[in-house]
């Protein structure tokens, strides 16, 4: 009985979150909605080229990437890479200037202060100061704008917890503050002291049966707990003014708030949701199988997995593969992939496609004033990993031996 209500609360959950998205929750009626053309105005997506590095004929030593896992410039052009084998973290910062050059590298592998055991996350801040994530610390490394190692910030956590929040961004207008996603809540996190301090700053839309986003304790099927399918992400990116840019993607809302956390504008276009087909739920069930019986646990050279350790792996591994093949499904595709905020304070809004096209959706275009400029075509152009001053934009890529390959490319003045 609870099942069927909670199916039958989830398949409502295409209209009622369309609704929630729309109309917003206690407070919006103070908000101003601006309602945005539903035709697409198409815009050159062919940008100039300032530079590319990397690839497997990489002729220096010191771009030769393993596996980018994050990027960010500064306000001086200079881009900064995080850079390590596989799933075993990062292991070096790569700092490259604006014409492509090595400045330097800084950051190592081990176990002290200003050195990764599993750095998983870079952040660079617009003088050149850095923080790296690193999980298995369960702190922040800190690193001034010479690469120096400043001081580690330590993560408050709560027994065997490791936390970790996805896609953190500095805050534009503050020294020392990020901004993250924890579960579904947009949270500033303040990395000033030697422990680190996190506040709430947003709630947006959840859906109904996926409330509690929090960490998970207990048996391994505990920790792993339900999958779903086409679930609505939140997604955001800082703005130049303090504030934040979010969506819950399951309508094209996008909701402006300013630096305390209130919420002045909600941004829309007419543009509907896909209904999810059985075809679209039993590719996506094979897409997730066949990426987690391929995915390995890497370790560094001369380190060996424990027995027991392995024998804790198998087991994840194989309630994960249980949990896949049991997953659920909600009722409609998101509408929006992927949200960014350029350098000027532009966004970029990447559209859904069908699931299984492989290709990136179309890509919307709005001034920093929430008016629509215009679409970049589908299929022609990915939204960059990072965005940089004078309209540098960073994408990453692999070469045929799947090597990584950074291309910087410079936007023009009319969509940066």
């Amino acid at each position: 009985m609870h099942q069927n209500l909670r199916a039958l609360a989830i398949g409502g959950m295409g209209i009622a979150g369309a609704l929630i998205s729309a109309t917003g929750a206690i407070g919006l009626f103070a908000q101003e909605v601006v309602d945005l053309p539903e035709e697409d105005l198409p815009l050159s997506p062919d940008f100039e080229l300032v530079y590319r590095i990397g690839s497997a004929d990489a002729l220096d030593r010191w771009e030769e990437f393993s596996s980018i896992r994050s990027m960010g410039f500064d306000a001086a052009g200079n881009l900064y890479l995080l850079d390590g084998p596989g799933t075993g973290g990062g292991e070096r910062v790569v700092v490259v200037d604006v014409a492509g050059r090595h400045v330097h590298d800084f950051g190592r592998v081990g176990e002290g202060p200003g050195e990764f055991r599993a750095a998983v996350q870079l952040i660079v801040w617009a003088d050149g100061r850095t923080a790296v994530e690193d999980v298995m610390h369960q702190a922040y490394h800190v690193f001034d704008s010479r690469g120096d190692f400043d001081r580690m910030v330590r993560e408050v956590s709560v027994g065997l917890e490791i936390r970790t929040r996805p896609d953190l961004r500095p805050q534009r207008t503050d020294t020392w503050t990020l901004i993250g996603r924890s579960g579904r809540s947009i949270v500033g996190v303040d990395l000033s002291s030697g422990d680190l301090a996190e506040r709430t700053l947003l709630e947006p839309w959840t859906p109904l049966g996926r409330e509690d986003q929090g960490p998970r304790f207990g048996d391994i099927e505990d920790v792993v707990g339900e999958v779903w399918g086409f679930e609505p992400e939140v997604l955001f990116d800082a703005l130049p003014s303090g504030g934040v840019a979010f969506a819950d993607s399951s309508a094209w809302a996008i909701r402006l708030a300013d630096n305390l956390g209130e919420v002045t504008h909600i941004l829309r276009r007419p543009l509907r949701p896909l209904p999810v087909t059985e075809a679209m739920r039993r590719g996506e069930r094979e897409r997730r199988l066949e990426a987690r019986r391929n995915r390995e646990v890497t370790v560094r050279a001369g380190q060996a997995v424990p027995p027991t350790a392995q024998a804790i792996l198998d087991r994840f591994r194989s309630v994960h593969l249980e949990a896949i093949e049991n997953m659920q499904f909600f009722p409609e595709v998101p509408v929006i992939a992927a949200l960014r905020a350029t350098w000027d304070g532009n966004l970029w809004v990447e559209r859904s496609t069908e699931p299984g096209t492989g290709e990136p959706g179309p890509i919307d275009v709005l001034a920093p004033d929430g008016s629509y400029i215009g679409t970049l075509p589908a299929g022609r152009l990915e939204m960059p990993d990072a965005f940089g001053p004078d309209g540098l934009a960073a994408f990453l890529g692999r070469d045929e031996f799947d090597v990584p390959v950074i291309t910087v490319r410079r936007l023009p003045p009319q969509i940066r």
